[in-house]
């Protein structure tokens, strides 16, 4: 691809069509703190707080959006996943870079550049050198903190197994950084009875708990457990990310002590069975975060793993899963009615993978709403393969339709890279110029404090009335 040097691509006005939407971004939206209710940062890395040093590991390390685009450009996987020197790795993404044009990672790519760097120019293969030294002489002397408190991010939300003893988030909280970083209870490994991996895991969190975990009521009293002292070290949200059909089925416990007690002894289970074991466990974690008064996330509609030869060579999480079509929304109906019933509903946000489902979505989180708690059920933002413009503003435009816009607690990085924070600058662009749009064809009152409001509300007030951080 030629050559295609350009300064100031990221300009004060990037994304943003009108005057309207100019006013908006930059007297309302631009200024207020970052709430990252959830995301995949280190929190080891976070509490050591050395410098960054090298920008290859903090962009490419893990990132399977980079990654997935490096193989359509043709990369050889040495220099995407494998041993390569870190340089080289960094020219090959330069290589692919101008080839990302109309791919979020595109416009992701340049405002990090910019933000971080204040480098203007596009990366590619003439300018990698220069860019990669003069980012790593920043780098040498950044810290995550400090980089965090750069983007002028108030709170952090991690990805933690219940197993986890969270001494660095104990660690940081001891520490006087800006941001406010809080484990996020993320119990996946629980759902997997009938496979191998489940008994092992049942050994690690037996050894978390110091005692034998010999029954599924012995289960139950270690995950209480687990939620309490998550609770007492500032959690206040859980997540669940299982791939595959949501189901919600039937069961007594009768029954799921029994499902329970085949599984060490490899007795093959039925799917019937593992369902009625999930659906025993979902609702007991969903009345638990209730009782806690977290808020319960679950990401739905993914298909990983799809490439096994990459899989053996690169490990789980290598970039190959998908958007996936499985049947999810009549099962989370059958699941939060059956809190709801109870008045043991939690606030819920739910992502959604396949944008057909858009509508399925933003309908079903509007049955459950109840007084007192304003968006008490969201439908979450864009996430994965959809946060981008064009899924950004759909989900934007799906939301005013069949729910309450102003009462949106909005955007998340759900990433890997402390460098991934202008996400929420793309995302407030995008908001500022919808609102914009609906302005100048007369669809909503000229009345901008009104409309500045709602949108500091939507990119930082209601997320932080919603999850009452301590």
């Amino acid at each position: 691809m030629s050559s295609i040097i350009s300064k100031n691509f990221i300009a004060d006005n990037f994304l943003l069509e009108s005057k309207e939407a100019e006013m908006l971004y930059h007297d309302y939206a631009k200024t207020v703190p970052i709430i990252d209710y959830h995301n995949h940062l280190s929190a080891k890395e976070i509490a050591e707080n050395k410098p960054i040093g090298n920008i290859t590991k903090a962009w490419l390390s893990g990132d399977h959006y980079k990654w997935r685009g490096m193989r359509a450009n043709g990369i050889e996987e040495y220099y995407i996943s494998g041993d390569a020197p870190l340089e080289e790795k960094f020219e090959k993404w330069a290589e692919t870079v101008p080839n990302t044009l109309r791919n979020p990672l595109f416009h992701w790519t340049q405002l990090e550049l910019k933000r971080y760097f204040n480098i203007d120019t596009v990366l590619q293969p003439n300018n990698a050198s220069e860019i990669y030294e003069e980012a790593n002489s920043i780098l040498e002397n950044r810290t995550p903190a400090q980089l965090l408190e750069q983007m002028n991010v108030e709170v952090v939300c991690t990805t933690d197994d219940p197993t986890d003893d969270l001494k660095y988030h104990q660690q940081i909280a001891k520490a006087n950084y800006f941001t406010k970083v809080y484990p996020t209870f993320r119990p996946d490994e629980l759902f997997f009875i009938g496979e191998e991996k489940f008994n092992l895991y049942l050994e690690k969190l037996s050894a978390c708990v110091n005692y034998s975990i010999d029954s599924y009521e012995v289960l139950l009293k270690a995950i209480d457990e687990r939620i309490e002292f998550f609770h007492k070290n500032g959690c206040r949200l859980s997540d669940y990310g299982i791939s595959g059909a949501f189901s919600f089925v039937g069961f007594n416990d009768d029954e799921i002590t029994t499902i329970f007690e085949k599984n060490p002894k490899s007795e093959g289970l039925t799917e019937l069975e593992i369902q009625k074991y999930r659906s025993s466990l979902l609702l007991h974690l969903g009345k638990k975060y209730h009782e806690k008064g977290w808020t319960q996330q679950y990401h739905l509609g993914v298909i990983r793993n799809n490439n096994e030869r990459l899989k053996e060579l690169v490990g789980a999480d290598a970039g190959c899963d998908s958007i996936a079509d499985y049947p999810i929304i009549e099962g989370l109906s059958k699941f939060l009615n059956a809190l709801d019933r109870t008045d043991q509903l939690a606030k819920t946000i739910t992502y959604n993978l396949n944008p057909a489902q858009n509508e399925t979505f933003a309908s079903m989180m509007g049955n459950f709403n109840t007084g007192g708690i304003p968006g008490k059920m969201q439908w979450g933002a864009a996430w994965w393969f959809l946060d981008q413009k064009d899924g950004i503003e759909k989900q934007l435009n799906v939301l005013s339709n069949m729910g309450l816009l102003s009462k949106f607690i909005g955007m998340l990085t759900d990433s890997r890279s402390f460098l991934s924070f202008p996400r929420h600058e793309y995302f407030r662009r995008i908001l500022c110029n919808v609102i914009a749009d609906d302005l100048n064809k007369r669809l909503v009152p000229n009345d901008t404090e009104f409309l500045g409001k709602m949108i500091q509300d939507i990119c930082y007030n209601n997320a932080k009335n919603y999850f009452n951080f301590k």
